[in-house]
Formats: structure tokens, sequence, C-alpha cells
């Protein structure tokens, strides 16, 4: 039975790499960036909204640890500034506010409950940083408009969630 000759009929395809498999044309940027929030109101008028790349990291571990030695760098009466890691597809990995040396990192929700939850708690303080506005309270306005930011930072999409939890555990 197993001396019966095999016939090998020689390939007409393309030869190569295998589908699925890296052939030589893989994107050679890094796929976390570390970003600093634009929220100046010149550039929410002007579409620059979007947030300003200070660069981008190979790993998530080398991200977190250029976010610490940009928040080191920080002078002592810069004010506090939201970072983020966003990953190739502009997806928040993990966020946090660089102030006084250091970075005080947003753990991220754990479920879609606990963001719906986030998001609603966001859009109220934001309602209230509105309402202080207008009484001419802008300390109080800007003050409910960080938290709400804050908020925001614990909205790290569903993918990268307990990657980013456990990050943080393991850098604590």
């Amino acid at each position: 039975m197993f001396d019966l000759p095999m016939s090998i009929h020689p390939t007409t395809g393309v030869r190569g790499a295998p589908p699925g498999f890296p052939s030589g044309d893989i994107d050679p940027n890094p796929p976390f960036a570390l970003t600093l929030s634009r929220c100046a109101p010149a550039d929410l008028l002007s579409g620059r909204a979007a947030p300003l790349v200070l660069d981008r990291f190979a790993t998530l571990a080398e991200a977190m640890q250029d976010a610490i030695q940009y928040a080191e760098g920080m002078t002592q009466d810069t004010e506090p500034q939201l970072l983020a890691i966003l990953d190739r597809d502009e997806r928040l990995v993990l966020a946090g506010v660089a102030s006084d040396g250091a970075v005080a990192w947003c753990h991220p929700v754990t479920s879609a409950v606990e963001a719906r939850g986030m998001v609603t708690e966001a859009s109220q303080l934001r309602a209230q940083a509105g309402r202080a506005a207008a009484w001419g309270e802008p300390g109080l306005a800007q003050q409910l408009r960080h938290r709400a930011d804050l908020l925001d930072g614990r909205l790290v999409d569903p993918l990268w969630r307990a990657f980013a939890a456990r990050a943080l555990q393991i850098a604590a």
C-alpha cells in the first residue's frame, strides 16, 4: 500500500511567502505612539485637536517609560498634562496625567457597563463645567473638565483593557 507510485505535479502558482506570513513589506512604524492631548481652544477651532505624537515605540513598556521621562523633564510650575498611548489604529491603550516628575496612570475600565458609567459621569462633569464657565467661575470649570478628561482616560479600547491593566500591575 505504501509503495504505490505517487505522481508529483509541478505547481504553476506564484511562489513566495504563504498568505498570512510576513513578506518583507512590514510597516516600519512602531505600533505604540505616546501622545500629548491638545486642549487649547485655538487647536479646537483650527481643526488641530488631534493629539500631538511625541514619539513611537515598539512596546508598551517603552512608551510608558518614555512618558515617565517626559514627566521628569517637566518643570515644577508646568500644569499637569494628559498623555495617551495609542496603538497603530489610534485606539486608546493607556492614558495618564504627567506632573511633578511622575505619571498618574488612569486604570482602565473593566467592562462595557463601567465604560458607559464613565461616559455618563464625564458628560455630566462637562455640563457642570459649562455652567461654571457661564457663571464666571473659570477655575472651577477647568477643574471639572480635567476630572472629565481623567474619566475619559479610563476608556481604554476593549482590545487593550486586560493588557493595560496587567501592565499597570507589573509597573506598580
